[in-house]
């Protein structure tokens, strides 16, 4: 018998801007992952995936990419982070069952909890390997697929973003990579992968050590981020220290194990035949290079590639096309319904 307490019932927002009904869903492991819908109840259903791992749903911006009229957009965010609880922040809560696996489940709990058939994936950044891992797990269940910033966190991809990328930022990854080898962790540039000893520091007993790696890790994300975005701007939700110490904890975590990808996404390709798909990319995202999303587009018929010339890892151009997109594929879906 679990002793969490029972799911909250979904309530009427209390102001235009709150969404229609929001919960928390109960999905076993002690875990509890908070759900929020948007639109209109009738319309074709749309789960938007959101990016990290730990990103949580931030300011809802999301929900403006497709016609509420016609939609029934669904957002939630992963075990850890946002509202979800508990929260990867207290060092207290193990991420022994945090991965891949267990996210899925969670979006099938939760698609089987608000009584969705299928419905149409919206997904940016660590999102777009969540939602790719879905479908090849649940291809039934997927109306369609809408990825912005493409990612499937394959090893090439997380050793790019960790240590090759230095060669574009190399004081940057210089100050990163010499703060883990000064944390008396073992770590040596060279030997060992640096993401791994993030992921060590991040479980730390010392909440100092903790910190000071959160804040490192966190100043790495807005440089490699920052070609095409505008330049070099503070993320203002590092100021927070849950969000800033959960997001890191868990992209560490994550990005330590490959994902949780196993065979990797792109070895099974297969399996999405069938599915009508977007993937937008930033020509400018040398977080992402757009090999990744050539890769997944070559791979996968009936996909179609967008690459924008002008954004990095995300823009205003890009999220124009991922409204556009939107519009396609819910247009589709009514047609065949």
């Amino acid at each position: 018998m679990s002793s969490l307490p029972p799911n909250p019932a979904p309530t009427p927002p209390p102001a235009p801007d709150a969404p229609r009904a929001h919960g928390l869903l109960e999905v076993g492991d002690g875990q509890r992952i908070y759900w929020e819908e948007w639109g209109s109840p009738d319309g074709v259903p749309l789960l938007y995936v959101h990016g990290g791992p730990g990103g949580g749903l931030g300011r809802s911006g999301y929900r403006r990419q497709a016609d509420p009229a016609r939609t029934r957009i669904i957002g939630f965010e992963q075990r850890g982070c946002g509202r979800s609880a508990p929260h990867a922040s207290d060092p207290s809560v193990s991420l022994a069952s945090n991965d891949t696996d267990r996210l899925i489940a969670d979006m099938e709990a939760l698609r089987e909890h608000l009584g969705v058939d299928r419905w149409i994936l919206n997904s940016v950044s660590w999102g777009s390997t969540l939602a790719l891992a879905y479908a090849l797990a649940h291809p039934g269940r997927v109306a369609g697929i809408v990825l912005f910033a493409v990612t499937t966190t394959h090893r090439m991809e997380i050793d790019w973003i960790t240590e090759g990328v230095g060669t574009i930022f190399p004081e940057a990854w210089d100050r990163l990579a010499s703060h883990a080898e000064g944390a008396g962790i073992g770590y040596a540039r060279g030997r060992g992968r640096l993401v791994a000893a993030y992921a060590r520091l991040m479980e730390d007993p010392d909440p100092a050590v903790r910190d000071a790696a959160s804040r490192e890790w966190a100043l790495w994300e807005d440089t490699h981020i920052s070609i095409g975005t505008g330049g070099l701007r503070r993320d203002p939700r590092w100021e927070d220290d849950a969000f800033r110490l959960a997001f890191c904890r868990l992209v560490t975590h994550y990005w330590s194990h490959d994902g949780f990808c196993d065979p990797p996404i792109l070895d099974r390709l297969d399996r999405l035949a069938g599915i009508p798909a977007t993937l937008i990319h930033g020509r400018r995202d040398v977080s992402g290079p757009a090999s990744i999303a050539w890769r997944l587009h070559r791979g996968w018929p009936g996909s179609q590639l967008i690459i924008d010339e002008g954004d990095g890892h995300g823009g205003v151009s890009m999220a124009e096309r991922w409204r556009a997109a939107n519009d396609a594929l819910v247009a589709r879906h009514r047609a065949r319904a």
